[in-house]
């Protein structure tokens, strides 16, 4: 047998077993999640070895889509961490057995408390699937390992239930892409979806502004000392009259213009584009990038500038 007839092999038997699983979904994976959803506390996954780890993920999946979750090892609980678990917790048991022994002597404990438990497992008349309270069977008939022995076709079906779990409960709650984001505050979609652009830009004397009555020179020398390639023109009540960035010298002296002389409100582009402190930097970036543009002012409700935003400081917050 080639490599490629085996992967394949293994594609074909684990796509049969998730189709299988899909279809003989019923009441019970409903009634599981009525138990997930009336939950007041955490949704506590556990499980031994391979379904360790996948209980490791699931109990993370749960967590980052709006349903507060860990992890809590069979073996360490028996030996203390069963501390971990509260009278207002459901439990979340994996064993495709049903008599992995770590987890199968929990279940009095876990009972005694009045926790629900759902068990995950391929044997309906196993030890855990009579101590729960909703059974979801895996229905795997062989795993993909050609001997039949390693976990692989029941740990994938498994990991997909609880995606199916997750998710269904994740629907069930409204849960948004910016709910999602408060769980990944580090994550780049965090960061697109919390920052704003007040989170970012420069503010007081880093703001580049010139006068309205300024020559070109000396408007020159704020964009240089500012290091934004722009600076804003302002006028006596201190509005924002328009803008002069590099693009707008080029042009000045293209048609020879006297730098020493010229005012810069008679070269700036006028009104210019600018934003608010609270709109979203996603939003600005795309803003500034719809305009070809590579900085943009802030302003207040009087049209005050009070802050400046460029590309770079964006991709410097992990925006871009």
């Amino acid at each position: 047998m080639t490599y490629l007839h085996s992967a394949k092999q293994t594609f074909e038997n684990q796509i049969e077993a998730l189709s299988n699983l899909q279809m003989q979904l019923d009441d019970s994976f409903t009634k599981a999640c009525d138990i997930l959803m009336k939950c007041s506390g955490k949704v506590v996954v556990s499980g031994m070895g391979k379904s360790g780890h996948i209980g490791n993920k699931m109990a993370a999946t749960f967590a980052s889509t709006g349903t507060p979750s860990f992890f809590m090892h069979p073996g360490e609980a028996n030996h203390g961490d069963f501390g971990m678990l509260s009278s207002n917790d459901v439990v979340i048991a994996i064993s495709n057995s049903g008599e992995t022994s770590e987890l199968v002597g929990l279940l009095p404990s876990i009972k005694r408390i009045q926790v629900p438990i759902i068990a995950i497992t391929n044997k309906h008349d196993s030890s855990l699937a009579k101590f729960a309270n909703v059974v979801l069977q895996l229905g795997v008939k062989k795993e993909a390992c050609s001997l039949g022995l390693a976990p692989t076709t029941s740990t994938t079906a498994t990991l997909v239930l609880g995606d199916a779990l997750a998710i269904a409960l994740l629907n069930a709650k409204g849960f948004t892409a910016e709910d999602f984001a408060f769980s990944h505050p580090g994550g780049a979609l965090g960061k697109r979806l919390l920052l704003t652009v007040s989170d970012i830009m420069v503010s007081g004397l880093q703001v580049p502004t010139t006068s309205h009555s300024a020559t070109v020179k000396q408007a020159l020398l704020d964009i240089s000392s500012k290091g934004l390639g722009v600076t804003g023109v302002i006028n006596e009540n201190g509005h924002l009259t328009g803008i002069f960035s590099d693009g707008d010298l080029r042009r000045a002296l293209d048609n020879r213009i006297d730098i020493h002389e010229i005012p810069v409100h008679e070269v700036m582009t006028k009104g210019g584009v600018s934003t608010s402190a609270n709109t979203l930097a996603i939003d600005a970036l795309n803003l500034m990038q719809n305009k070809r543009i590579n900085a943009l002012f802030v302003l207040d409700e009087n049209q005050h500038p009070i802050g400046a935003l460029s590309t770079y400081m964006l991709l410097k917050a992990g925006v871009v």
